[in-house]
């Protein structure tokens, strides 16, 4: 049986951190109403403040970016609550310390004291571990608050997330992170060393992350300097936080969907903002070529023919050239596609005729348009009475050629934007031959 009267672990109780911590420690909330940027969910009426006022925490998943709050959050829930804090990193930790852990967390249940165990990177355990928590987040041993900065819908087990509400993190505004430094000038007991423009500058830099901020700010206390920087002096003494992006991750898949919709909505200004995005966090050009190649067929088809052109001729510019002269080609292939007239009709022409397809079966084409290359295939009628539209007037014959089974069908219908315009006159045109030739 584990010693519930032995000493508490470093994670059991806050800790007042030494003057030598760094000052992100240093300044971390003491109380829920202490955290900022995430009144949404510490407030009364947020779904953490009301558990709280309510006495009554249940298992969650907090989602948000670096530098959020999550682990003071959930640090803090615990006091506010009087819950025992027990937290480990899936980082770290192996299936032996989450056994030892469940164990000790039941040892205290029985006495009286229930534990919220703190997971940090949840996303990292495996299915395997994941589902290991399930029965002590059922039976109560442990309020489960797992922390993670990818999507849970793609990281997390179902059953797990069944039984966790997962909350989201928002990414912290310039008005928050204006009063994390505030607080930190306030326990330095000076001002930062920056003028007006330099302040809004390293603000900037921290891209949201307050812990970012708080260890570029505690740089600057430790270096006397004889004036205030402005933003170039500030660029030169630190370095630039590197945006948020995995290239397998979340962060890829909300940049190519942001890219994919404006070209779709016709705004190049708002699709060269997301380009230039990926790029400079390392994205691989092909790929977005890729897109925009689908891009192009998928929301341009046929009211510009020269859309697709234009992303393959890109593709061939950037293999020439390389980076970075070739992503000029790229972005001059962008502005055409957003700024290319749209249409869908041929990607839902394609999607309804799949549809007919695997609806039909092998249904055979009538015989006079098939081909009889041996005498028993034209004894059987093949290619009988088939009508060479060249021969025709106009280049049309206005034959059937669908299968004796089906009625004649309609996917396509060109739009009235670009090219397609005239494509839908030929189509009307032919229809008034076709019934004037079969009636």
């Amino acid at each position: 049986m584990a010693d519930l009267f032995a000493a508490a672990s470093p994670f059991d109780v806050p800790v007042e951190p030494a003057a030598t911590a760094p000052l992100a420690d240093r300044i971390r909330p003491r109380a829920l109403g202490e955290v900022i940027g995430q009144e949404h969910l510490t407030g009364h009426e947020g779904a953490i403040g009301r558990m709280v006022t309510a006495g009554r925490l249940s298992s969650m998943i907090l989602w948000g970016p670096p530098g959020t709050g999550k682990t003071s959050t959930a640090r803090l829930l615990a006091d506010a609550v009087g819950l025992r804090f027990v937290g480990i990193s899936a980082v770290f930790s192996g299936v032996a310390e989450l056994k030892k852990t469940f164990a000790e967390a039941r040892e205290y249940a029985r006495a009286g004291q229930r534990t919220l165990l703190f997971v940090d990177e949840i996303h990292r355990f495996n299915r395997a571990q994941q589902d290991g928590f399930l029965p002590y987040v059922e039976d109560g041993t442990v309020v489960l608050v797992g922390a993670t900065t990818e999507n849970p819908s793609f990281e997390l087990n179902a059953a797990l997330l069944s039984r966790a509400q997962v909350l989201i993190l928002n990414r912290l505004d310039a008005a928050a992170l204006e009063k994390l430094l505030a607080r930190a000038e306030a326990v330095e007991g000076r001002e930062l060393p920056l003028n007006a423009d330099a302040r809004a500058a390293l603000i900037a830099s921290a891209d949201g992350d307050g812990r970012f901020l708080l260890n570029q700010a505690e740089t600057l206390f430790s270096i006397d300097l004889p004036t205030p920087l402005d933003p170039a002096g500030l660029a030169a003494l630190l370095h630039r936080r590197v945006a948020v992006y995995d290239k397998d991750r979340e962060g890829h898949y909300n940049l190519i969907s942001a890219l994919h919709k404006a070209v779709r909505g016709s705004d190049p200004q708002a699709a060269l903002y997301y380009l230039a995005r990926m790029l400079v966090a390392g994205e691989e050009p092909l790929y977005l070529l890729r897109r925009m190649v689908r891009m192009a067929s998928e929301d341009i088809g046929l009211a510009d023919p020269q859309a697709l052109v234009q992303c393959l001729a890109a593709k061939d510019s950037y293999d020439f050239l390389g980076s970075p002269e070739g992503e000029l080609a790229i972005a001059n292939a962008l502005i055409y596609l957003a700024t290319a007239p749209k249409s869908n009709a041929g990607y839902m022409a394609y999607k309804a005729a799949t549809r007919s397809a695997k609806e039909t079966g092998s249904l055979m084409p009538p015989k006079n348009i098939l081909n009889a290359p041996t005498k028993l295939m034209k004894t059987i009628g093949y290619g009988k009475g088939y009508a060479y539209d060249h021969d025709r007037d106009e280049a049309f014959s206005g034959d059937n050629y669908w299968p004796e089974e089906m009625n004649r069908q309609t996917f396509y219908t060109p739009t009235p934007r670009g090219f397609e315009a005239k494509i839908s006159e030929r189509l009307a045109y032919w229809q008034k031959l076709r019934e004037e030739r079969q009636g």
